[in-house]
This record gives C-alpha cells, sequence and structure tokens, in this order.
C-alpha cells in the first residue's frame, strides 16, 4: 500500500494552494441587478406617446412590409407567398411572407444546432446583459412600431397593445434574463473547499428548439423564442401567420443589439409541415408551443411514437387555452362582478387564453348582474382599433370568424339557450363579432364546456340553496384549468374555495377577474387540458430550457483505493 510521508503530504499541502488559485471552472461576475415592471403608458389626448404611435400607425398602414424566412445569415423568399392583413379592414395587407417547406426547415435545423455549440460558449452573464440592451430598445426606439404592428396586424386596440407588446415583452425579456442570472448565484456545498469545490453551470439543450407562438400576444412570441435562446439553445422559430409583422420587429430588435445569426431562425411555415418535420429530426430537443389543443397532442404523439430516435428525451411545453371561469357567491359584490367580467370576457375580443368563458351566479344576485352586464355591454363600442373609443376591435381571421359565429348561430337554435345581448356579426369590412351574453338552462352546455375564443359569455343561474352542487358542477364541467376567479365577500367561503377549487385553475383570483397577470407577479400557465404549467413568467421557466452540469474539482491526489475500516 501507498503512503504518504509527511514531507509528501506538506508538498501536497502547497500543491493545493497552487490549483486553488487557477480552477478551471470560471466564477461567474455577478451583478447587483433590480428590476420593476416596465409603466403602461396612458396614450391621453395631446401626450407625446400618442403622438408617437399615431406616426407609427401611419407609417405601417402605408406600406407592406416584405418578410423573409431568416435562417442564418440568409433571407430566403419561396414560391409560396402569403399576406398577413388587418383583422379590421381585411382587404389591406400589411405584411408579406413566405412559407417555408420541409427542406428549408431541415436547412434551419441544421443551422441552428450547429450555432447552439458557439452560443452556448457565450458566459450567461454577456446573454444577460444583451437582453436588458433588447428590452430597452423595446422600451424607446421600436416601442411605438411594436405597438403599431400589433395594433394593425391582430387587431389591438391601444391599451391592449401597450399592455402587450410593450409592457410585457419588454418585462419577460428583463424578468427572464433577471431569474437567469441568479440561477448563478446558487453554489453547491463544498465541505472543505481546499479539498473539493463543487460548482454548477448551465448549458443549452444539445440539438434544437421549436418555438411555436400564438396570434394573440407579440410578447408571447418573443418569450417562446427567446428564452430558450437566453439558455444557450438553438431555435426555430415559427410565429403565427396573424402576427408576423409584430414577430419580425421583435426579431430586428435582437438582431440590432447584436444577437448572432443563426441561433434563433425565423421560418413561417404551413402548422403540419412543420410539426412533421421538427419531429421527424433526431435533433429535436425541445418545443415551446402555445397553440390549440389538437395541435399539441398532435406534436405530443408525434414525439412519443418517434422516442427512440432523439438524442435527447424533447422537452414539450405547452400552454394551450382555458374555459376560464367567474364563479358568484351570494355574498360577493355584484358591480365588481359586472365590470371584472365584461373587461375579462370581452377585452380583445375574448381571444385572451384567460379570458371568462362561462360564470356561475346565484338567483339572489342575478338581477343586478344581469342588468349591469347588460348596461355596460351597451356601452361597449367595436371598431377600428386605431379608434380610441373602440372597446373591441376584430376578431383575427376568417377561421376564428366562422367558428365564433358558429357558437353563436347554435345559441339561436338551442331551446336550452338565450342570448340575452349581443349575437350580432359582419365579415364584409373586419372580422367584427358583438359582445354576445347568453344565459343556459343546462350547466353541461357545450357552450359551459368548450373553448370558444371569442367574445362570447355563458351564464348558468344556481339556486343559493344548491351552492354546493354549482361547485361540483364547475370542477367537472370542463377538462381545462387555466384561470378562474371567485367574487365572495364571505371570508369562510373563500378559504373554502381556495381548496375547494384548488385544481381548476393554475392562476386563481379572488374578487378579481380571470385576465391580466402580469410577468414576475402571477407566474402565468395552467393544468389539465390547458397545458403544462411551466408558468411563463416567473423564476422557474428557464430553468426548463437548460441542461444543468455538476462539477467536481478535487485538488489532493488519489493514494489509495482502501477505505479506513479495511485497516487491521
Amino acid at each position: 500500500m501507498l503512503k504518504l510521508s509527511g514531507k509528501a503530504t506538506a508538498g501536497c499541502i502547497r500543491w493545493v494552494s497552487l490549483r486553488r488559485a487557477s480552477s478551471v471552472v470560471p466564477k461567474p461576475k455577478l451583478k447587483n441587478l433590480t428590476l420593476k415592471n416596465e409603466p403602461v403608458l396612458q396614450y391621453l389626448k395631446g401626450s407625446k406617446e400618442r403622438q408617437e404611435l399615431e406616426a407609427a400607425l401611419k407609417r405601417v398602414a402605408a406600406t407592406c412590409e416584405d418578410v423573409p424566412i431568416v435562417i442564418g445569415n440568409e433571407e430566403i423568399r419561396t414560391k409560396d407567398v402569403r399576406y398577413q392583413v388587418m383583422p379590421h379592414d381585411h382587404k389591406k395587407k400589411i405584411a408579406k411572407f413566405h412559407y417555408a417547406d420541409s427542406d428549408v426547415l431541415k436547412k434551419a435545423i441544421k443551422v441552428a444546432s450547429e450555432a447552439r455549440k458557439e452560443w452556448d460558449k457565450v458566459p450567461l452573464e454577456q446573454r444577460v446583459d444583451m437582453w436588458f440592451k433588447a428590452a430597452d430598445l423595446m422600451a424607446t426606439k421600436y416601442r411605438m412600431d411594436l405597438n403599431a404592428a400589433t395594433m394593425l396586424g391582430q387587431s389591438k386596440t391601444t391599451v391592449q397593445a401597450e399592455i402587450d407588446s410593450a409592457a410585457e415583452l419588454i418585462d419577460f425579456f428583463r424578468f427572464n434574463a433577471y431569474f437567469a442570472h441568479e440561477l448563478l448565484k446558487y453554489e453547491p456545498i463544498s465541505e472543505n473547499p481546499k479539498v473539493t469545490k463543487n460548482s454548477m453551470r448551465y448549458r443549452g439543450l444539445e440539438g434544437f428548439v421549436a418555438a411555436v407562438a400564438p396570434f394573440n400576444f407579440t410578447a408571447i412570441g418573443g418569450n417562446l423564442a427567446y428564452t430558450p435562446a437566453l439558455m444557450g439553445n438553438g431555435v426555430l422559430w415559427k410565429p403565427s401567420d396573424t402576427a408576423i409583422l409584430s414577430c419580425y420587429t421583435i426579431f430586428k430588435v435582437m438582431k440590432e443589439v447584436g444577437f448572432p445569426a443563426g441561433v434563433v431562425n425565423f421560418v413561417p411555415a404551413d402548422g403540419p409541415v412543420f410539426g412533421d418535420t421538427i419531429t421527424d429530426s433526431p435533433l429535436l430537443a425541445g418545443i415551446n408551443f402555445t397553440g390549440s389543443v389538437p395541435t399539441f397532442l398532435r406534436l405530443w404523439s408525434q414525439v412519443g411514437q418517434k422516442i427512440a430516435k432523439y438524442a435527447n428525451f424533447p422537452r414539450l411545453i405547452g400552454e394551450c387555452g382555458g374555459k376560464n371561469y367567474h364563479f358568484v357567491h351570494p355574498s360577493a359584490d355584484a358591480e365588481t362582478v359586472v365590470y371584472g367580467t365584461i373587461r375579462s370576457s370581452f377585452e380583445f375580443c375574448g381571444q385572451k387564453c384567460s379570458a371568462c368563458s362561462r360564470m356561475y351566479v346565484p338567483r339572489s344576485l342575478w338581477p343586478s348582474v344581469k342588468e349591469g352586464l347588460l348596461r355596460e355591454r351597451d356601452k361597449l363600442k367595436v371598431g377600428p382599433p386605431t379608434e380610441y373609443d373602440s372597446f373591441m376591435a376584430a376578431v383575427i381571421d376568417d377561421k376564428a370568424f366562422e367558428r365564433i359565429k358558429g357558437y353563436i348561430e347554435y345559441a339561436k337554435n338551442s331551446q336550452g339557450c338565450k342570448i340575452l345581448g349581443g349575437g350580432q356579426y359582419d365579415n364584409r369590412q373586419g372580422y367584427f363579432i358583438q359582445p354576445t351574453i347568453i344565459e343556459v338552462n343546462d350547466p353541461k352546455d357545450r357552450l359551459m364546456s368548450e373553448e370558444i375564443f371569442g367574445p362570447v359569455l355563458t351564464i348558468y343561474v344556481y339556486e343559493d340553496a344548491k351552492l354546493n352542487d354549482a361547485i361540483k358542477l364547475l370542477k367537472t364541467t370542463s377538462p381545462f384549468g387555466l384561470t378562474g376567479a371567485v367574487f365572495a365577500q364571505d371570508e369562510e367561503f373563500q378559504r373554502r374555495v381556495l381548496d375547494d377549487f384548488k385544481m381548476t385553475a393554475g392562476n386563481f383570483y379572488l374578487n378579481d377577474k380571470s385576465t391580466g397577470s402580469v410577468v414576475g407577479q402571477q407566474p402565468f400557465g395552467g393544468g389539465r387540458s390547458s397545458g403544462t404549467n411551466d408558468k411563463a413568467g416567473g423564476p422557474h421557466y428557464v430553468l426548463r430550457w437548460t441542461s444543468p452540469q455538476a462539477i467536481k474539482e478535487t485538488f489532493v491526489p488519489l493514494r489509495d483505493w482502501k477505505y479506513p475500516y479495511m485497516e487491521n
């Protein structure tokens, strides 16, 4: 058995000292970062921001921007040409774009996977700096361009665009960078640092991440594509056809801050072609998705069927909408119920994943709630988003118009449904649907269970004495579990529903509407058919896009294989 002499041991200690001074694992350069949510500008009459917005709207409306596919440094234009139109004036084109076919997508996969290798070497703290610079550009130079593209291309009113394509997008970039930076503060335990040092580093995922973005939030598009990139990943970004211009504006912002080409590749494509191509690649490392349940199920099924071919188990992150509820207790403040429900159900035409779509009201409060809802509904102006008194504009496209129209026609022709207000629609110039309120006799009617994703609110009136039955109905009627709100002044009931409704919503509200989550304040996501509940806007989201590596460095040479108890 080899043994160290005292002299050799002393020499070993000196060697340890030298090794500690030159550890191979670099120490992160940590900063004292502070942040707060981006303020929402008010756009009051005569204000500077209103003048700037109107200039941007005029500029964007006057052109049809040619948006290429971008893979690495190459701009690609195919023969499969599409157009993004204004939903409120669908004869007006604002962007010309091109579909990537399977061969182009395969090229993007190769470029993203190769670019990732160099990008992943860039220290995380440097990436964090880049994200903060991008957020500053979005808050200043590009703020009105982002808002104008969102207003005209996605038919959002001024305040809805400002909340989304300005404040929330900026918050996503700043807060995700902050949360990533905070990861660097964690140090694993090193019980004797002179002997062993333990550390952690955060790697990107081998291969590429596919980001599939929706139309309804510009901010979500930026988050889906660039949060995986922040953590060292290569990305294929498939924007929604109906949000091309706003997403491309984000892409241009990132190029301006020096984001390397090829790490995020801008590839509009047909949904099934995109899904088939990415899931057929052994390099698929993850899918970051917001959209419909059927589409996410299709992607998940394809991954499952091909699981053996992937280099890693792909990470599947999905947010798939909801059938969100307002549950009203007899002790609720009726006025709060009315105003909260009007906003939640009809802002942006109910095209929010969190929008209130079903409501349960006790018989005792129904007269006042009904009167208030109809009174306020009649005040809502449906018109172009560029007119400041418009509360809501057009739904996103002809497919959405026909789908929502179908539900309204169902209500008109069903004996168990009564349209209390609204029910009109007109698509001659834009895809306009009036905010519609429906009362149903059957609490399990399809209007109470299926996601409509439009300005349709369905109400079931329950008897006060059957409160418990109403609670059971809410919990079992819909397969979704995204957002929900309970209105009650009775504190005992509030405590009760915290448990009773625990699994019905990933974001739960007491005496507030079911919409309006803010990055860093209410991390967003739901379970059941609503998705994987990874809480975008919270500290855990960035961890989904990194593959941590634990590193152990030992500074004392090993000179024996025996354990002490083996000695006689």
